[in-house]
């Protein structure tokens, strides 16, 4: 599997993705925005877009859609709950179906509501997993609930998914939020070792060149894995002192998510 990640410098921070067989250069263009961007894209690098598909319906995901498939003639896909409003949409989509690039290059739709109630992650499974995460799970962050979406159900799919995952899964992520969710990280644990080191080390770094982390790393300075962490608790608790000395993990990412909407 060949990946691309893709910045088009909008004042929306996104990234877009192109996953490309090795064998037979078709590929997947993953959110594609900038559409003439991930086109010029993929044919400097000698590929063929055949499959299009919209993590969510948000239009700085989804608006690149309709220009892409009329210069390349490529599949659109979303998730089938989604297909309706997003308009345009070959195929549906749902949790456990396979997207298939080329010969060899297989992803798993996994479906993940939270940021909104009907967005699909990709999974690529082996040696190196990767997870196309859309806007469901940034780089030390995670994804709001403002257009469409709800909280309790955006931590069911950290609990019950994301967390599962296997530490070596690289990280793609929509947007950049980098250097804010890092932040708040540290906003709310300051004694957070690994936080503090990878905001240092990718200080002025531009966009194009920050590096992928991985699951693993994600769970030492992403706050939203970090549920646990007594002083983020004891943080909490200041914050909110209606929370019990002894909080749920549910009522810690909760509260989390609230303080971030306004942070």
């Amino acid at each position: 599997m060949l990946v691309e990640r893709i910045w088009p410098d909008n004042r929306l921070r996104n990234f877009h993705y192109l996953v490309a067989c090795e064998q037979t250069g078709e590929a997947l263009a993953i959110d594609p925005l900038d559409w003439q961007l991930v086109l010029n894209t993929a044919r400097a690098r000698g590929w063929t877009i055949t499959q299009i598909l919209s993590t969510h319906e948000h239009a700085d995901h989804t608006a690149g859609n309709a220009q892409l498939k009329a210069a390349t003639g490529a599949r659109v896909l979303a998730h089938a709950e989604a297909a309706s409003r997003i308009g345009g949409i070959d195929q549906g989509v749902q949790g456990g179906d396979v997207v298939r690039v080329g010969r060899h290059t297989e992803l798993q739709c996994l479906d993940t509501p939270g940021h909104t109630m009907a967005h699909i992650c990709l999974l690529a499974h082996g040696d190196t997993p990767a997870l196309f995460s859309g806007d469901t799970l940034f780089n030390a962050g995670a994804g709001n609930c403002h257009g469409g979406g709800h909280p309790q159900a955006l931590y069911a799919t950290f609990a019950t998914q994301l967390s599962q995952l296997p530490d070596a899964t690289q990280l793609y992520a929509g947007h950049d939020y980098l250097a804010n969710n890092l932040g708040f990280t540290l906003d709310r644990e300051p004694g957070n070792a690994a936080a503090q080191h990878f905001l240092d080390d990718t200080r002025g770094v531009a966009a194009p060149q920050l590096p992928v982390t991985t699951l693993g790393q994600e769970k030492t300075f992403n706050t939203f894995f970090r549920l646990q962490n007594p002083q983020i608790i004891a943080r909490l608790r200041e914050r909110f002192p209606d929370l019990p000395e002894t909080p749920t993990p549910e009522q810690v990412f909760l509260r989390l998510r609230e303080l971030r909407n306004s942070w």
